[in-house]
């Protein structure tokens, strides 16, 4: 599945698996509570749809706040242990491709 993964890339993937997840960890809670939506449907129609808020969400109960994130989107409970599973994955296959070639070198 993986084939030959060039310095750059490689650059991206640790950092997308690494470091994004440390920066929502360090950054406060309300950092995304405010501003305007770029989601279309709220924009367009002015409808709020089934993701919206769902962002603002998973950042508070990756503070512990489950309160608050339940009252943006109560669909954010279903859907972070999803994403962490498949980060997690994702994680482990990565690390598995890495390892694979280092020995080959």
């Amino acid at each position: 599945m993986l084939k030959k993964i060039k310095l750059g890339i490689r650059a991206s993937i640790i950092f997308s698996l690494f470091i994004l997840p440390l920066i929502l960890i360090f950054l406060p809670a309300d950092f995304f509570d405010f501003g305007t939506s770029i989601c279309p449907s709220k924009s367009l129609l002015n409808i709020e749809c089934l993701g919206c808020g769902i962002t603002k969400a998973i950042q508070h109960i990756i503070h512990f706040e489950f309160k608050i994130a339940w009252e943006y989107n109560k669909l954010s409970f279903v859907v972070l242990p999803f994403f962490l599973y498949f980060w997690t994955k994702q994680l482990l296959e990565y690390y598995r491709y890495f390892n694979k070639t280092k020995k080959e070198k």
